[in-house]
């Protein structure tokens, strides 16, 4: 059973609170380094990617730059990442397509978004809601593990789970609401010890046990 309309509310209040600033923890200034980081967060933490990706940028500071980059010097540069070599394969053919494809500018669709190499779903929608282009509701492991544990959703993929929380939720609260999971899974909700006796959220949740 869903969380009423009075848990949901408390819930979203109280991570607000908690976390009053919610945004992405990857670095990155412009949409070329969004989508790269965005891509080497694949199953790695945001603060592994964010020990390679300034050295990536200094050397490699466009689309048209990255496509004309020798894979095994991406490679190197990034080797401290997960699956360093496809990565490093994938952003090869990611710039290069761009810049074959959309003129050295990364789309803003979801679907011409997909078509990129290394670009999923998750990814995508990440994209077009940190730049603001649509709302999305991208669902990471965090979000995943989190809404469940709420109660917010049942479903066992990313995608039924996606589909319950934009049911449940308006589209202003997306961006937000998708920080805040995250934040709260990596700060309090985590995978193997969760900290249900400190957690702010132990009132309404039905996983506390």
């Amino acid at each position: 059973m869903k969380p009423s309309t009075y848990k949901r509310r408390r819930i979203l209040e109280i991570l607000r609170d908690l976390y009053p600033s919610p945004k992405s923890e990857l670095y990155f200034t412009n949409e070329y380094q969004l989508v790269i980081a965005v891509v080497l967060s694949a199953q790695c933490t945001d603060k592994k990617v964010n020990e390679v990706t300034p050295a990536l940028f200094a050397r490699y500071d466009s689309f048209e730059a990255l496509s004309k980059a020798k894979v095994e010097d991406i490679a190197e540069i990034i080797r401290t990442i997960n699956y360093y070599k496809t990565k490093a394969r994938h952003l090869s053919s990611l710039a290069r397509k761009i810049v074959e494809e959309h003129k050295g500018r990364l789309p803003k669709s979801h679907e011409k978004l997909v078509g990129l190499p290394g670009v999923g779903r998750k990814t995508a929608n990440v994209v077009l809601s940190e730049l603001g282009v649509i709302p999305t509701f991208p669902v990471d492991t965090h979000v995943y593990r989190v809404s469940k544990r709420l109660g917010f959703a049942a479903g066992n993929t990313p995608q039924k789970v996606e589909d319950e929380l934009k049911d449940l939720f308006p589209p202003a609260t997306w961006r937000p609401l998708h920080h805040w999971l995250i934040l709260h899974g990596r700060r309090t909700c985590a995978a193997r010890s969760p900290r249900c006796s400190e957690c702010m959220l132990r009132s309404y949740c039905p996983s506390k046990e």
